[in-house]
């Protein structure tokens, strides 16, 4: 879908949304899955790119995997394997940084040789740290960004120090599959501050309840001990930081907005959006129907820390952009090296409609002007699917925003476009359903 005409309701967005699971909970646990040589099931697994990716590279090691509507079935089988040097098995990472940086040290452990490869800005992401830390623990890998080859078979596993400054995906990665090398792995992160530590919390959280032994006392330092990883069957909570963006709704039309199912407790980033939605002027609330986010009569400038949820920058920044005081954003210098440079092209949008964006070392500094949609020029999603969601949410209220590519949303969210619309087709009428 091309050039698609942002919504714009003009009345208080008012309803309740059902979130597709967690791409990040799922992507763990099918690989989890697919490492435990039994048969599992992944329940409210979202059949977005990302997860269909994850499968895929499952599939291309030999285990068998099926996808039932939200359901992911992973079937019994006796190890991973590859292919050969002259025919090796090949894995696409699409833009999936789960994909890329989780696949290899799995396929580390499978006989034969993997070829991966993904869209073209994938090409483009830090891979090198966990090339290179899968070397130091004894794989064989040849080259040190998408596309590589990697000689998989028995890993001794060991100790190895990496800076993962750009990406907790780097440790996440190594200790996903850990359990399977030899030795084990012990990893240490030496460098600027880890992003987005929840996810490694997540990450650690699932490999206890598989049932593997995870030391993480430590500071910057996580050591897995070797052995199996359980068989078992998964449940995934919805999405938080998907649900952001339909909070987001409320937030910036001063309607009311709940998203059904929101866990008690969670390691998912993207419950920090509370917090910085109370900030803005927002309230929220909790109870048996869900979570629900009122909207203020008008939005408050905010000075956030997002270092470790920086996926919703773009979200806040939509919001920010449309607050009256001036909101600044830290602690997301690395989102450079996201599916797109999402500070560079947060500025460039929400400029191109008459905002006043400025990058900082860290982060963004957004100072209220008025913005006006431009039928001449489409806001860019640069295929990366939050920067599609936060141009929709510019849209609520400013008029005339168009979106080159919510087709990209797919990566994620599967059907936007008709969730989006089901929730604000109940905005005049008093509460949508999607």
């Amino acid at each position: 879908m091309r050039n698609w005409p942002a919504p714009f309701p003009q009345v208080p967005v008012t309803g309740t949304v059902t979130v597709p699971g967690s791409k990040s909970v799922t992507n763990r646990a099918v690989l989890l899955a697919g490492l435990s040589g039994g048969a599992c099931r992944v329940d409210g697994a979202p059949p977005t790119r990302d997860t269909t990716l994850m499968s895929g590279a499952l599939a291309a090691l030999g285990v068998p995997v099926t996808a039932e509507g939200d359901t992911v079935l992973v079937g019994a089988h006796d190890g991973l394997r590859g292919g050969t040097p002259d025919a090796p098995a090949e894995i696409d990472c699409g833009l999936a940084g789960t994909v890329m940086r989780f696949a290899p040290p799995a396929a580390a452990t499978a006989e034969g040789t993997v070829r991966f490869d993904g869209d073209p800005r994938a090409r483009e992401r830090p891979m090198g740290t966990v090339l290179a830390a899968l070397r130091t623990l004894g794989a064989r890998v040849d080259g040190d960004a998408l596309p590589f080859r990697l000689d998989g078979g028995p890993i001794p596993g060991g100790e190895v120090t990496i800076d993962a400054s750009a990406s907790s995906q780097f440790v996440s990665g190594l200790l996903l599959s850990a359990a399977r090398f030899a030795r084990g792995a012990t990893v240490r992160h030496a460098g600027a501050p880890l992003p987005s530590l929840p996810h490694i919390a997540m990450t650690v959280d699932m490999l206890r309840a598989a049932g593997v032994t995870v030391h993480d006392d430590e500071p910057d330092t996580w050591r897995v001990e070797p052995g199996p990883i359980a068989v078992r069957d998964w449940a995934v909570e919805p999405d938080l930081s998907n649900a952001a963006v339909f909070l987001a709704a409320a937030a910036v039309t001063g309607g009311r907005v709940t998203v059904r199912g929101w866990p008690a407790s969670t390691t998912q980033p993207g419950v920090a959006v509370l917090g910085v939605l109370e900030e803005f002027g927002a309230t929220v609330s909790h109870d048996d129907g869900g979570l629900t986010v009122t909207g203020p009569d008008r939005l408050s400038g905010v000075d956030v820390d997002l270092h470790d949820a920086g996926e919703l920058t773009p979200t806040v920044a939509a919001i920010a952009a449309l607050a009256t005081g001036p909101s600044r954003l830290r602690g997301i210098g690395h989102l450079r090296g996201h599916e797109t440079d999402r500070l560079a092209a947060l500025a460039t949008e929400l400029t191109a409609l008459g905002g006043s964006v400025t990058e900082t070392d860290d982060g963004l500094v957004i100072e209220p002007k008025p913005l006006t949609g431009r039928p001449d020029r489409p806001w860019g999603a640069y295929a990366d699917h939050r920067m599609a969601t936060a141009g929709a949410i510019v849209g609520l209220v400013v008029p005339g925003v168009l979106v080159d590519d919510i087709g990209c949303t797919d990566k994620t969210i599967p059907d936007f476009p008709g969730r989006w619309a089901a929730l604000l087709e109940g905005a005049s009428t008093g509460g949508g359903t999607a």
